[in-house]
């Protein structure tokens, strides 16, 4: 039985975790992590450093600011962390690709099977379609989402960008008066309701359009994703791996 440690143990993902992996015969929750010290069928801690419960791998689902703490515990624990987590400054970023020199690191933007699908098709495509139509993403999701645009829309754009030889820019949304420029990518987001989350890349050209989408209709999509990704990475080696791995079986 693999062990889990879950961080945000509390919140909208955690408790969908919680439900779910039961469905995961291999898989248990041994501890929570959270700062709503709320009392769940296994130990719960306000901070990771305090955890006295044995685990196999660490699956966050929390807040940016708990990075440090969970990287520490890894560390010592010699034990793989899953981040699926949003909303990293760049010199966190660094901070998770130096610890994959010690421990497996698991990182992913977004845990759904299909979107990363997606983005693997997008390797292939966006190369081929650059010359001749514009790109767009436009993406959606609940009010109470804090960061734009969403780390799936900067994964998926970053895909493209990395697969055109010419340099192309990033605009986030359109205010102002010129006209567009071939060689930027448009990020639009969108906040509103309970939209759990939407993705749509828009390939438009002379006289058609191409639209690839995506549209996540509960959160439990992230999460089967993010347990699929806690049985790849038991016993993992020390490295960086991303739901693309998880995909390809290794």
């Amino acid at each position: 039985m693999i062990k889990i440690i879950l961080s945000g143990c509390n919140g909208k993902m955690g408790k969908v975790i919680t439900n779910l992996v039961e469905d995961f015969p291999d898989l248990s929750i041994s501890a929570g992590i959270d700062k709503k010290n709320e009392k769940l069928e296994f130990p719960v801690f306000t901070n990771i450093l305090e955890c006295n419960v044995e685990g196999d791998v660490i699956l966050d689902f929390s807040r940016p600011d708990s990075l440090d703490s969970l990287l520490q515990y890894g560390k010592k624990h010699n034990i793989g962390i899953i981040f699926c987590t949003t909303g990293y400054s760049e010199e966190q970023i660094k901070k998770i690709q130096e610890a994959s020199k010690s421990i497996p690191i698991f990182r992913s933007a977004n845990m759904s099977i299909g979107i990363n699908v997606i983005n693997k098709v997008l390797k292939d495509v966006s190369a081929l379609l650059y010359k001749n139509f514009d790109i767009e993403i436009i993406e959606k999701h609940h009010n109470q989402k804090v960061d734009a645009p969403s780390g799936t829309a900067l994964l998926l754009a970053d895909t493209i960008k990395n697969s055109i030889p010419e340099k192309v820019d990033y605009v986030n949304g359109r205010e102002g008066i010129r006209k567009r420029v071939h060689n930027e990518i448009g990020i639009h987001a969108v906040r509103g309701g309970t939209i759990v989350g939407e993705h749509e890349v828009i390939f438009a050209g002379q006289g058609e359009t191409i639209e690839i989408k995506h549209t996540a209709i509960s959160r439990e999509v992230f999460a089967v994703g993010a347990l699929h990704a806690c049985e790849f990475m038991y016993k993992r080696e020390k490295g960086f791996y991303s739901m693309e791995n998880v995909i390809n079986g290794k």
